[in-house]
C-alpha cells in the first residue's frame, strides 16, 4: 500500500514501537517486525494554544491539532463525537464521603458510548488509506459505533461480535445497514478470527479499527483526557477512575494528559490513576495485587461485557500507569455493579451501562479501603448507556404501585 503524505495525519510523524522504539511510515500496521511489540502514534507537535482549542468546534475536532488527521478533518462527512458533559456530582460525592467529584458521562456521544470517539479517527485512517469496508471485533459498543461511522462516510461495514451479547447492543449494531456477525465464543476469539481475515483475501481493503488501524484508532481515548482537562478550567484532576477492558483507553488517556503538560496547556502537577474490572474479568486487578508485571488470560463471566476482554493488550501498561502514578487497579462483583448502577441513578440522574457500574462500584470500593484520597478532585468515567444493558437492573425495574385512577387510592398506597 502506497505510503502517505505527512498532511494527512496532521501532526502524526510516524509509528513507534512501544517496546524496542523502532520507529516506522505511518500505514496500517499494528505490531513491530523486530520484536512484535505494539506500534503507537508519534507526533512532532508545534505550538497549540488554549485559544486556538477554545475556538474550535464542540466535539472532538476542537483537538486536531493533537491527533493523526488532516487539518480539514471536521469538514468531512463523520459523527463529530465529544465534548460531551463533565458533570460535578456533589451528590453522589455526598454519600461516598469525597469533596469533590465529577462524572464525565460519554453517553452523550452519537451511539451513546465513548466508541465513537476511537472510531471517527479510525474512519480517518481508513479514508486515507483507501480502504472501502470498516470492520472490527467488539463486545457491543465498538460494532454499533462503527456501523454508524460507516453509514455516515458512505462506506461498507461488517461487525464481528460474541453471539451471546446483550440484545439491545445486538439491535443498535445491526440497525446502520451493515452486516453483523455473531461468532460462537469469546470476545477474545472474535479478534484472533478478525486477525487471520486480515491476512486472507476475503479482508484485504478492509480496515479493521482495533486491528490494523489500532494506533490510529486507540489515539481517539485521548481527547478524553484533553476535555476533562478543558472542562476542569484546563488542570488536570487528582485522581481518576476509568474501566478496563483492553486497557487502551487508560493508557491513552494518561499519554493525553502527559501530551498536556509538555505542552504547556496544564501546571505540571501529580496524578494518580486509577483502574477498574468486574471481578468476573479481572486479569489486570488480578496481577496488580500480586505484584506482578505480566497478565495472565482469563475466561470472562461477567454481566459486564462491555469489559469481557479476557487477554488485556494493554495489560501490562495499565500496570506501570498505575504504580507510576501511585494509583491502583481494583474489581467489583456483580452484585456490585448492579448497585453502583443504581446507586448513580439515584444520586445524579445518570443512567449507566454496566461498564459504568464497575467505574462507580470500583471507586465507592476504592473510597472504603482508604486507597483513593477523599479530599483529593475525582473523576470518574462513565462509557456507555443503561439503555444498552436493561437486563441488568431488569429484575428490579416494576411501578411502585399500580392503583385505580383515583386520589382516594393514591392517598391508600402511599399513606405510609
Amino acid at each position: 500500500m502506497a505510503l502517505t503524505t505527512a498532511h494527512e495525519f496532521g501532526p502524526a510523524t510516524g509509528l513507534s514501537c512501544r517496546e524496542c522504539g523502532t520507529v516506522y511510515d505511518l500505514g496500517p500496521s499494528f505490531a513491530c517486525i523486530e520484536c512484535f511489540g505494539p506500534l503507537e502514534v508519534a507526533y512532532e507537535f508545534g505550538e497549540v494554544r488554549r485559544e486556538q482549542i477554545e475556538s474550535g468546534p464542540a466535539n472532538i475536532w476542537r483537538y486536531r491539532s493533537l491527533l493523526p488527521v488532516p487539518a480539514n478533518v471536521a469538514s468531512k462527512p463523520n459523527l463529530q463525537p465529544g465534548w460531551t458533559k463533565l458533570v460535578k456530582a456533589g451528590n453522589l460525592a455526598g454519600e461516598l464521603g469525597l469533596r469533590s467529584l465529577y462524572v464525565k458521562d460519554d453517553s452523550g456521544n452519537p451511539t451513546h458510548s465513548f466508541k465513537d470517539r476511537v472510531v471517527a479517527i479510525a474512519l480517518e485512517a481508513a479514508r486515507t488509506f483507501g480502504f472501502h469496508t470498516l470492520s472490527c471485533s467488539s463486545t457491543g459498543n465498538l460494532a454499533g459505533a462503527v456501523g454508524a461511522a460507516a453509514a455516515r462516510a458512505g462506506l461498507d461495514s461488517c461487525m464481528f461480535i460474541p453471539s451471546n451479547l446483550e440484545e439491545a447492543k445486538i439491535t443498535m449494531a445491526s440497525v446502520y445497514g451493515g452486516r453483523l456477525v455473531g461468532i460462537e465464543g469469546t470476545y477474545d476469539e472474535v479478534n484472533r478470527f478478525c486477525s487471520e481475515l486480515i491476512g486472507d483475501e476475503l479482508g484485504e481493503k478492509w480496515g479493521f479499527v482495533n486491528v490494523n488501524l489500532r494506533p490510529y484508532y486507540a489515539e481517539g481515548s485521548k481527547t478524553l483526557a484533553y476535555e476533562i482537562a478543558e472542562q476542569l478550567g484546563w488542570r488536570i484532576p487528582d485522581q481518576i477512575v476509568i474501566p478496563i477492558a483492553s486497557g487502551s483507553q487508560l493508557t491513552k488517556v494518561d499519554k493525553g494528559f502527559r501530551e498536556l503538560i509538555k505542552l504547556g496547556l496544564v501546571e505540571d502537577k501529580p496524578y494518580r490513576v486509577f483502574g477498574a474490572q468486574a471481578e468476573g474479568c479481572s486479569p489486570v486487578s488480578a496481577a496488580y495485587k500480586a505484584g506482578l508485571d505480566v497478565v495472565q488470560p482469563v475466561r470472562p463471566d461477567t454481566i459486564a461485557k462491555s469489559l469481557a476482554i479476557g487477554n488485556p493488550a494493554d495489560g501490562p501498561y495499565v500496570l506501570d500507569i498505575a504504580r507510576r502514578t501511585g494509583g491502583a487497579v481494583e474489581d467489583v462483583d456483580d452484585r456490585e455493579i448492579v448497585e453502583a448502577i443504581h446507586l448513580l441513578a439515584r444520586t445524579e440522574g445518570i443512567f449507566a451501562e454496566t461498564a459504568g457500574g464497575v467505574t462507580v462500584g470500583v471507586l465507592r470500593k476504592l473510597v472504603r479501603n482508604g486507597t483513593l484520597d477523599p479530599e483529593a478532585e475525582t473523576v470518574v468515567l462513565n462509557t456507555g448507556d443503561g439503555l444498552k444493558t436493561l437486563d441488568a437492573v431488569a429484575a428490579e425495574a416494576r411501578p411502585t404501585a399500580v392503583i385505580r385512577p383515583s386520589l382516594d387510592a393514591f392517598r391508600t398506597a402511599f399513606a405510609n
